[in-house]
């Protein structure tokens, strides 16, 4: 059970993370809910996508993320001659030992960042599938844990460029979430001009947290309380993609366990030790959306996926309950009831 001394680390722990996020946003100018949504995925284990034109940032923001926090990283340039063991690694044969040693490759590190990971082949997509799902890599029959915290953030263009090989649908159900960086207000645009103008803000950026107490916000976030009425709720929401007349592939399961853990995380951002439904509505479009196919009659009425979430999460009903007891241990604080709202973004 969780005592108050438990609290005043997390405490403490919020506070790290909170340095964090000011961190990142003194380089990504104007962007507030693209950090949130990036610590989000980061404290809900999960592996972010971003996908945006050419020169919004996204290369930037991952790389902002990573510097702030003391831990391996490594990046791996995605082209089309990649191969799948630049990223996994290799046995070569030592003739001094007379015997294969194993060579890790680029995936064995705390955040990778992918840069344009669609412009690699599908081959070598999938050798991100083991090490993104499992957190582990099988070389010659040979299993290796990666480190903890493992987070893969992967940059990709739109598929109609140049170049690009649309992402397999496994690939894209490993992301917790997608994210679209967006161009910049005109007010941060000239606020860009001034940081960035002279040089880079990467280049004195400076770690403001550790890997370990990564692991333990983690950790505390895994201890955040859900109420049944809030996780039907997320169930009924994926569920309603399967069955929605302009979508051929709905979510997976695998879907709604990250939309949970996300509302989750994003409950402990916002400083609760309980989650609402307003956290998984928050949340809906950036996690479901980018795992949707929609129909051919659906593209053809220029209908996304982003646009049947936000028509779904406006019919599903919103769970009302009375007060319970929840926390962090269940430390005896009474939960609101949830609020009738209609659904917001992050």
């Amino acid at each position: 059970m969780t005592t108050y001394d438990d609290r005043a680390s997390l405490t403490d722990l919020t506070a790290t993370l909170e340095r964090v996020r000011g961190s990142v946003e003194g380089v990504i100018e104007g962007k507030p809910e693209v950090v949130r949504l990036a610590l989000t995925v980061l404290l809900a284990e999960g592996h972010l996508l971003i996908e945006d034109v050419p020169g919004v940032g996204k290369t930037m923001l991952a790389k902002a993320l990573a510097r702030s926090i003391d831990c391996s990283v490594r990046r791996i340039q995605f082209t089309p001659d990649l191969l799948p063991s630049d990223i996994t690694g290799v046995s070569i044969w030592d003739q001094q030992r007379r015997d294969f040693e194993f060579k890790p490759g680029a995936i064995f590190a705390q955040i990778v960042i992918g840069d344009e990971i669609n412009r690699a082949s599908p081959k070598t997509q999938s050798a991100l599938l083991e090490s993104m799902e499992e957190r582990q890599v099988t070389i010659d029959g040979q299993t290796y844990e990666l480190p903890s915290p493992f987070m893969v953030v992967a940059t990709q263009n739109p598929v109609e460029m140049e170049g690009t090989y649309p992402l397999p649908e496994a690939q894209r159900d490993r992301f917790m979430a997608r994210v679209s960086v967006g161009y910049p207000s005109v007010e941060a645009e000239l606020q860009m001009l001034d940081v960035h103008g002279g040089a880079s803000p990467l280049e004195d950026l400076q770690p403001v947290a550790h890997a370990h107490d990564i692991v333990k916000l983690v950790e505390a976030v895994r201890t955040v309380h859900v109420s049944e009425p809030v996780r039907r709720y997320a169930v009924e929401l994926v569920a309603a993609t399967r069955t929605h007349p302009d979508l051929r592939l709905g979510a997976s399961p695998r879907a709604t366990l990250h939309l949970l853990r996300a509302a989750k995380a994003s409950a402990a951002l916002a400083g609760r030790e309980y989650a609402l439904p307003d956290d998984v509505q928050a949340l809906a479009v950036a996690v479901l959306a980018h795992r949707l196919l929609p129909t051919a009659q659906a593209q053809l009425n220029r209908r996304t996926a982003e646009q049947v979430v936000q028509e779904i999460l406006q019919h599903a009903p919103v769970p009302a309950a009375p007060g319970r007891q929840s926390g962090f241990g269940g430390l005896g604080r009474s939960v609101p009831e949830y609020p009738q709202q209609p659904p917001r973004s992050l």
